[in-house]
């Protein structure tokens, strides 16, 4: 089954708190798209709170979810890492980073207060989030002369097709974005639209004079 084309996920930074016998739990959420921006948030939370005895984090990315990690950061195997990746599955999101920072208060809390602990602190800052949903697009270049410009820009416009760049220089440009499962749709409306033929024509307009449609790849 392929991966769905949407998923939920959070729109900025977030921050929540949990305490139990003088420890404090302090969670930071991040939205992340690559492994590279989630070293550099790691980095952030780690220099702001030098003095902490752990960082333990957890993140998951991409809309099937399989790309995911759990990081103890010297706590008992299992207690911190599982539990804060625990909470992206409780509240359905992918595409985000939780790193708990742990300051210890001179009580051990077991096994059990720190999976608490850790999960508690994660849900927090979850529950304070901003959550969006988001879709996977497909994204194309459009290149075309500016005697069928009205004809793609309307085509465009009546199927709610978005423009992520335009350039105007000595042929029109543009990039579209288009949701992965309305992709063959939208794209058999807009030509039959440039076209000026009816959709069951399309198949006949693959390449139609004056415009260049190239794919070029897919955004979450």
């Amino acid at each position: 089954m392929p991966a769905p084309d949407f998923y939920n996920t959070i729109t900025g930074e977030s921050l929540g708190e949990f305490k139990d016998r003088g420890s404090k739990f302090v969670a930071y959420a991040y939205p992340v798209k690559t492994v590279a921006e989630i070293e550099s948030q790691l980095l952030h939370v780690r220099k702001l709170h030098m003095k902490a005895r752990h960082h333990c984090y957890a993140w998951r990315l991409g809309t099937d979810k399989t790309q995911f990690r759990a990081n103890d950061d010297g706590e008992p195997s299992g207690t911190a890492g599982k539990p804060i990746l625990g909470q992206t599955d409780s509240f359905e999101v992918t595409n985000v980073l939780i790193v708990v920072v742990r300051y210890f208060g001179g009580t051990k809390l077991g096994t059990s207060g720190l999976i608490n602990a850790y999960r508690s602190a994660a849900a927090a800052a979850l529950e304070k989030a901003s959550m969006v949903k988001k879709y996977v697009c497909d994204l194309y270049s459009l290149n075309f002369g500016y005697d069928i410009m009205p004809d793609v820009m309307n085509a465009i416009k009546k199927h709610n097709i978005e423009i992520v760049e335009q350039v105007f220089e000595h042929d029109a440009f543009l990039k579209i974005a288009i949701r992965q499962s309305e992709v063959e749709e939208k794209m058999q409306r807009m030509k039959a639209a440039i076209a000026k033929v009816n959709i069951e024509e399309t198949e006949k307009y693959e390449e139609i004079e004056g415009l260049e449609i190239v794919f070029l790849g897919s955004e979450q």
